[in-house]
């Protein structure tokens, strides 16, 4: 489940995003766009296989768990084509924005990510002999989610809002010297967990404690961002928001109090629950939120541009707002966040009965957004 959430669904919309967004960013056409397909039927046959070794290790199917480092191959190669191209487009422009860093660091927790995943896949099938006595499970694990999940997925989504959000909402650039701290000191909460990823090589077991700093460096750095998407909100020339800027509303709550608390949660030693509620708010309520919500306007983008643009001048055209149903679509909205907010109470006292009907609710609210 967690990689279907975080490749299949989060990873995939990241880069299919990135793929039209990098060139828009520095200008330059996107290098090696043929290696686009392969890179889409690379990852989706990985994590097929990756969700297959999984389940074999659970023993709900009978296969050989080779599967699994076979999934991560595939992975690698298609994680391998996305950075080749993403970075090749970066590169080519010079000197190197402020904004374009933010997916080049994006890129290398990537790498980090899938490489660790490789190795655990090694591990995991019975084939990891290469690595000696490296004890990189469990050690290596929260390392390797935080790196996707906060350095691949989660600083790419703060880099690339500002500029979507300037454009959204027709805000003014923000300044440079309020942007790069932002850079700066999630590049040293990600570097706390590169380094706890690397220190089982040298016989070192991060605790707790190493963990817990990258996340407060995180907490940090999402306090400085908060600040200035919200003054991006503040200074809009757009007064009346659109459903996708109305519905990233809750995103940026559920990021402010999931960054607060989950560090607070792991330096205290909490219980099972009360980490896993932060994190899932972060996923589903962040990630997820802000993803469905820029997809709404995307989609409607590209339609758009699809079907009304070649007609502009021969006869009336819709905006693209006028694609979007409302208020239908702020109701779905609605649903999927308050299955979120439900979700994550549920976890923090361990009802499982209301962490289900929370699914149902965010399952229900997503099918809604699917169908829109």
């Amino acid at each position: 489940l967690v990689h279907l959430v975080a490749i299949g669904w989060l990873s995939l919309a990241m880069a299919g995003a990135l793929l039209q967004f990098v060139p828009v960013l520095v200008s330059r056409p996107l290098a090696f766009s043929g290696l686009a397909l392969p890179a889409l039927f690379a990852l989706i046959a990985g994590l097929i296989l990756l969700c297959a070794g999984f389940a074999t290790l659970a023993g709900w199917i009978e296969a050989p768990l080779d599967l699994l480092p076979l999934g991560a191959a595939f992975l690698l190669s298609g994680f391998a084509l996305l950075g080749l191209m993403l970075a090749a487009t970066l590169l080519s422009a010079r000197p190197i924005a402020l904004f374009a860093r933010f997916v080049l660091i994006g890129l290398a927790c990537l790498a980090a990510t899938a490489l660790s995943g490789a190795a655990f896949t090694t591990l995991l099938s019975g084939r990891g002999d290469w690595l000696g006595a490296v004890a990189l499970l469990p050690a290596g694990l929260p390392f390797h989610a935080l790196l996707g999940l906060a350095g691949w997925l989660g600083l790419i989504a703060v880099g690339v809002s500002y500029r979507l959000f300037v454009m959204f909402m027709m805000a003014p650039e923000p300044p440079i010297h309020r942007v790069r701290p932002v850079l700066l000191i999630a590049s040293l909460g990600l570097g706390f967990a590169f380094v706890g990823l690397a220190a089982p090589f040298a016989a070192i077991e991060p605790g707790a404690g190493w963990i817990t700093a990258a996340l407060a460096m995180l907490a940090l750095t999402c306090l400085f961002y908060s600040r200035d998407i919200l003054a991006l909100y503040r200074a809009r020339r757009r007064k009346a928001l659109e459903i996708n800027m109305l519905a990233s509303i809750p995103a940026f709550i559920a990021l402010g109090l999931g960054a607060t608390l989950l560090p607070v949660a792991i330096l205290v030693q909490a219980g099972g629950g009360l980490i896993a509620a932060p994190v899932f708010l972060i996923i589903f309520g962040w990630l997820g939120g802000l993803t469905l919500a820029q997809l709404v306007k995307i989609v409607s983008f590209v339609t758009w541009l699809e079907t009304y643009a070649p007609r502009l001048g021969r006869g009336p055209a819709p905006r693209v707002g006028d694609l979007v149903a409302m208020p239908r679509t702020g109701w779905w909205f609605l649903l999927y966040y308050a299955g979120v907010a439900l979700g994550t109470a549920a976890l923090a006292i361990e009802a499982s009965g209301g962490f289900r009907t929370a699914a149902t609710l965010c399952l229900a609210g997503t099918a809604g957004l699917i169908v829109e």
